[in-house]
């Protein structure tokens, strides 16, 4: 079986929130989508599992940060390009989103900062493998 990644997350309005993961590039898998959550496919390893506050209660017995307030993961996403990580970043704003930081351009990578509108952090990001990979060799 291939190895994949869900990540659960407790949204305020799963309408909003399913809108939002649409926008910014995901399918919304109607197999494990409900009135309670919503099954939202990054990639073909990577899934985003939109949760109402009652029923991510019952995936923990920890209370349910905010993440408006409080900051429990960041989730950098790769991509093919920087024009692909403007156009997530410009998809995300629209959608309802908010921008925590511009463009930052490392040269050999390009990356922004955007927040879901429950406040859940995602860093679009591009690479360019060959500076990358003598950055690493260097350190």
């Amino acid at each position: 079986m291939t190895k994949r990644i869900f990540i659960s997350l407790p949204v305020t309005d799963l309408a909003a929130a399913t809108a939002f993961y649409e926008a910014i590039g995901c399918t919304r898998d109607a197999s494990f989508s409900g009135e309670h959550a919503a099954s939202m496919h990054w990639s073909d390893t990577i899934t985003f599992m939109l949760a109402t506050p009652a029923f991510y209660a019952t995936l923990t017995s920890k209370p349910i940060i905010d993440a408006k307030a409080t900051s429990g993961a960041l989730f950098a996403l790769a991509l093919e390009s920087r024009e692909a990580v403007d156009a997530f970043a410009a998809s995300a704003l629209a959608a309802g989103g908010c921008e925590v930081h511009g463009a930052e351009d490392e040269g050999f990578m390009y990356s922004r900062g955007v927040e879901d509108p429950d406040g859940h952090g995602f860093g679009p990001f591009w690479m360019n493998p060959a500076p990358a990979d003598e950055a690493m060799a260097d350190a």
